[in-house]
């Protein structure tokens, strides 16, 4: 099972649709997937007492990584970096186990010409400190606002990519599972 994880919490956010389409590729090519979205998480996961003890409503987030054969992060950028919520939910998550020896997989999307460079870059550096293995291939969508149009990707090229990284992503994870 493939988790394809939406990196914010904005409400009607591009990443969550972004998520979506990407959901609608991996179920094309037959493999299992499913999304989780960090704008469902519990409330009571931002009580400061959730350091300490996790809610029992966090734990189908939780079971949700560890359960995960790979983890594809859709992220988009926020002033320079990834959404604050995403580095939290991280560090919510058990240690090392989340993703220790856990393939991921990144696509970036922001208002920019970068696509959320920096973003993925700074989540790789995270990932590699948790022993996660990286996929490689990364994908970025600059100008995310032009190139979303009723809800579809209007760039047959990007729609290519990220259909590529799928197809590698999901052999890079049976792979490393054998």
């Amino acid at each position: 099972m493939i988790t394809l994880l939406s990196g914010t919490n904005r409400p009607g956010s591009n990443t969550h649709l972004v998520t979506t389409l990407i959901e609608r590729m991996y179920f094309q090519l037959g493999v299992p997937c499913q999304v989780l979205d960090l704008a469902d998480l519990p409330p009571e996961i931002f009580l400061p007492s959730s350091y300490a003890e996790k809610p029992a409503a966090f734990a189908p987030f939780a079971e949700a990584i560890l359960g995960s054969d790979g983890v594809v992060i859709v992220t988009p950028e926020y002033n320079g970096s990834f959404p604050g919520v995403l580095k939290y939910f991280i560090d919510m998550l058990p240690f090392p186990a989340s993703f220790e020896n856990r393939p991921v997989c990144f696509v970036g999307l922001a208002a920019g010409m970068w696509g959320a460079l920096r973003s993925v870059e700074q989540l790789q550096h995270i990932l590699g400190y948790r022993n996660a293995h990286l996929f490689p291939s990364r994908v970025f969508i600059p100008g995310v606002g032009q190139v979303l149009k009723e809800g579809q990707i209007q760039d047959a090229e990007l729609v290519e990519r990220l259909r590529k990284q799928a197809v590698g992503f999901t052999d890079f994870v049976r792979r490393l599972k054998a």
